[in-house]
């Protein structure tokens, strides 16, 4: 009999226990190994750069896109976008006549890669809500209230360029570019509306008629120049006439049509020319 406590062993005398205990450690190695393996390497994909962080602390450099290797467990790289992002955002502002202007814009910027890192850090690489929509706000406010409601409507691009280089300036070209600012949509109160859209209608209006008086006036003068000119023309006949009495016998010919008996001259003028009709052939 065995004794308890004692330790079975195989057919070949080797505790089956320790070798199972081998087993475990042998996969449990070559698990942590594989994590390990997984842990040393990155990967920056194209439209980002890495930001290496070890134990808490940031690297100066980025990384480049593509693979790469670090340090594993205690390093990792943190991608932040340098493509172009496209967000939206509203607005609302108030015009130098003191009218509500409601606006929905589109904003159009891109982190250069210089500026990668101290974004990572400040604003941990998404720096539109607590960065460009404020500044972009601030500087339409800025520019809208120079203006008139119907001055924003009719210039508004000249307002959206305004105030993209005021966010410009705010935010500072050299850390963050900002691309474009559309002005996808503009809302005024609907009394204004109907305002500004009345008087537009009465500005067209009169300039329909300015151009019509315009038009009338360029009539006018061309009908002038048109009448002094049959006069000089008369004049000139006339005086023609008063030279040589000839001249209008040789007027008469080119008039002639070929086809009437023509008699030139008579008394007083010496000459006495009759051209037969004849009668045209079929």
């Amino acid at each position: 009999m065995r004794r308890a406590g004692a330790t079975i062993l195989d057919a070949d005398g080797r505790n089956p226990n320790a070798w199972v205990g081998k087993l475990i450690g042998g996969a449990v190695v070559f698990f942590v190994l594989i994590i390990a393996a997984a842990s040393s390497t990155y990967v920056v994909e194209p439209g980002f750069r890495g930001v290496k962080v070890t134990l808490g602390t940031v690297s100066p450099e980025f990384m480049k896109e593509g693979f790469g290797f670090k340090t594993p467990f205690i390093t990792s790289i943190e991608n932040v976008m340098v493509r172009q992002q496209t967000h939206e955002m509203k607005a609302e502002c108030y015009s130098s006549d003191l009218q509500q202007v409601n606006t929905v814009l589109q904003v159009l910027y891109r982190v250069p890669e210089q500026s990668v890192v101290k974004i990572f850090q400040e604003y941990a690489g998404a720096p539109f809500d607590s960065l460009i929509a404020p500044r972009v706000q601030e500087a339409l406010k800025e520019v809208t209230a120079l203006h008139t409601a119907e001055m924003i409507v009719k210039q508004r691009e000249e307002i959206k360029m305004r105030a993209l280089e005021a966010a410009r300036r705010k935010i500072g070209t050299n850390f963050l570019v900002v691309v474009d600012v559309v002005i996808q949509d503009l809302t005024l109160s609907h009394e204004l509306e109907t305002a500004i859209e009345h008087k537009m209608v009465r500005e067209q209006e009169a300039n329909k008629a300015r151009f019509a008086q315009e038009q009338a006036k360029i009539d006018a003068e061309t009908a002038i120049i048109k009448a002094k000119g049959e006069a000089e023309s008369l004049t000139l006949r006339g005086e023609a006439l008063k030279v040589n009495p000839v001249y209008l016998d040789s007027q008469i010919v080119e008039k002639w049509d070929g086809e009437s008996p023509l008699v030139i001259g008579g008394k007083g003028s010496g000459v006495l020319l009759q051209l037969p009709a004849e009668p045209r052939k079929p």
